[in-house]
């Protein structure tokens, strides 16, 4: 059971990320740039008081996720589905939220992540256990014509840590974990027209803090000092100073750092996700209007 104060800190976090959602889905437009959508979004987070949970993922057609604009990224939306997926927190925190937006002709695709994650939110209560809503979501995908991304999750979320326990799966599970009252969980159905199962691909533009510890490089150094104001929070490349691309890569061969590639599946991906708290009897949705 979280702390009154603790659950008021999601909920405000909750609150600014379903303002920002509103207001991203607008920007994305054919025609636009993707860096300017990113930083704009971001820039919002800020102005209403929230801190960015983690880089703006603008993943399309078949990127599931990880993928954010480089620093000189010029390229611009076309006929995509393309998803968002944002992060604000308060204190450490976090609200996650991600929305589909088809600028193609996907809709049906793009219905069935929000259909799956409609039938899931209305499974979770204090004592359910995640793999009734995980059959949920993979019922629900399967009905539509489509695959569940089997391999990709929700999750809880704790102080600092966007990915905690408990692992909440879009494919049917032999057993799960019985949700508690005052649990954070986020439910994040994947839809594909493809095989359901992403794979790595292409250089990271995330990354993440692991561990401190002394690195004799001076362009590493100043890496890890930007890296750690994030703590263990994702952090994008394109928010670092200078020339990094020697010191990220040391800092990552030391065991200092996580890079996050980009995740595609072999197929067309949608996504939904929204941020609850699990109560006595369902759950209360912090990240809508």
């Amino acid at each position: 059971m979280q702390e009154a104060d603790v659950l008021d800190k999601y909920r405000e976090a909750g609150r600014i990320l379903a303002e920002v959602r509103s207001e991203a889905i607008k920007k994305v437009q054919i025609g636009e740039k993707l860096l300017d959508v990113a930083e704009s979004i971001e820039r919002l987070i800020l102005q209403k008081g929230g801190a960015v949970a983690f880089p703006v993922n603008i993943s399309l057609n078949d990127e599931a996720a990880h993928a954010t604009p480089s620093k000189d990224d010029v390229s611009t939306f076309g006929r995509d589905l393309v998803k968002l997926d944002i992060g604000v927190h308060i204190d450490g925190y976090i609200a996650d939220t991600a929305v589909s937006i088809d600028l193609g002709s996907n809709r049906e695709l793009l219905e069935a992540s929000n259909i799956a994650l409609e039938q899931a939110i209305e499974v979770v209560h204090a004592g359910v256990d995640t793999a009734a809503i995980s059959a949920v979501i993979e019922q629900t995908i399967t009905d539509c014509g489509f695959h569940p991304v089997v391999n990709l999750t929700g999750h809880g979320l704790e102080r600092y840590t966007q990915h905690a326990p408990p692992p909440i799966h879009n494919r049917r599970t032999q057993g799960g974990t019985k949700l508690k009252e005052g649990q954070v969980i986020a439910i994040e159905p994947f839809s594909s027209n493809g095989n359901g199962r992403v794979y790595e691909t292409g250089k990271a533009e995330i990354y993440s803090l692991v561990k401190t510890k002394p690195i004799r490089s001076p362009e590493a150094r100043a890496i890890l000092k930007e890296a750690e104001v994030y703590k263990s929070l994702p952090f994008a490349k394109r928010w670092l100073k200078g020339r990094v691309d020697m010191g990220l890569k040391q800092l990552e061969t030391a065991g200092i750092i996580r890079a996050y590639p980009v995740l595609k599946d072999k197929g067309l991906v949608s996504q939904a996700e929204d941020t609850l708290i699990v109560t006595a009897d369902g759950s209360e949705v912090i990240t809508r209007i």
